[in-house]
């Protein structure tokens, strides 16, 4: 059940950050939610990867941040119904949807 809660919370989050930028567009809260998953699913297999690699830079935390938004890159390379114009809107998006499910999330 948290899972599935997780899942529509970061997909609610996914669908705000393409209503609010413009540079991003998602179709339907279906595909935001979809999204959500892909990204969810490549930071635990590529992510992961990437922070063992780069462990020293982690430490700023500014690497997540920026890890995320390549993350949201592949997953628009995947995803026929969610576009991303290019990194500067993934790197946008990735905050937005850092701060919605925050806020999301402490309101559940």
């Amino acid at each position: 059940m948290d899972l599935l809660l997780s899942a529509i919370v970061a997909g609610a989050a996914f669908f705000i950050g393409g209503k609010l930028l413009p540079g991003v567009e998602i179709r339907s809260f279906l595909q935001a939610i979809l999204a959500a998953v892909v990204v969810a699913f490549l930071d635990i297999t590529l992510g992961t990867v990437l922070k063992i690699v780069t462990l020293g830079i982690l430490s700023l935390g500014i690497f997540t941040w920026l890890l995320n938004a390549i993350l949201i890159q592949v997953a628009d390379w995947f995803l026929p119904g969610i576009r991303v114009k290019n990194f500067w809107w993934a790197l946008a998006l990735a905050a937005v949807v850092s701060i919605s499910s925050g806020i999301l999330s402490s309101l559940i």
